[in-house]
């Protein structure tokens, strides 16, 4: 099998500091945090405005690549399953997935919310969640 390597286009610079204050999902009390982008990469900005919709992909640095099975959501009386069948950031390839809305743009700074994840974790790519950006 191959490996292959990535390259972040930004980080993220949050008021959580740690991964005990980052909530599990955005929804659930997750503030909005800037989305730094590298200088390289400022021009893939081109067409995000304020209130679109976007698909941010975290590599989550901090996780555990050695987890296959865990109980969902650390809830030991629900069954374990596979780390494929969940959301958890323990995983072979540990990649977060982050729906989020455009709040402010300054630069190459995006203030995008909710996102349930700490100050510093790097991001790999972003994508439009709206169908019509490809039309």
């Amino acid at each position: 099998m191959s490996s292959y390597s990535l390259q972040p286009v930004g980080l993220i610079r949050s008021t959580l500091k740690t991964r005990e204050e980052a909530p599990r999902q955005g929804p659930e009390g997750a503030p909005d945090a800037w989305l730094q982008i590298e200088p390289q990469f400022a021009d893939a900005l081109l067409g995000i405005e304020v209130g679109h919709e976007l698909i941010v992909i975290t590599w989550m640095h901090e996780a555990d690549r050695s987890v296959l099975k865990n109980h969902p959501r650390g809830d030991e009386t629900r069954p374990i399953t596979g780390v494929f069948y969940t959301r958890s950031p323990a995983r072979p390839n540990p990649l977060g997935l982050h729906p989020v809305t455009v709040r402010e743009i300054d630069g190459t700074r995006l203030k995008i919310g909710p996102i349930e994840v700490f100050d510093g974790t790097p991001v790999v790519d972003i994508k439009s969640a709206s169908t019509r950006a490809d039309a």
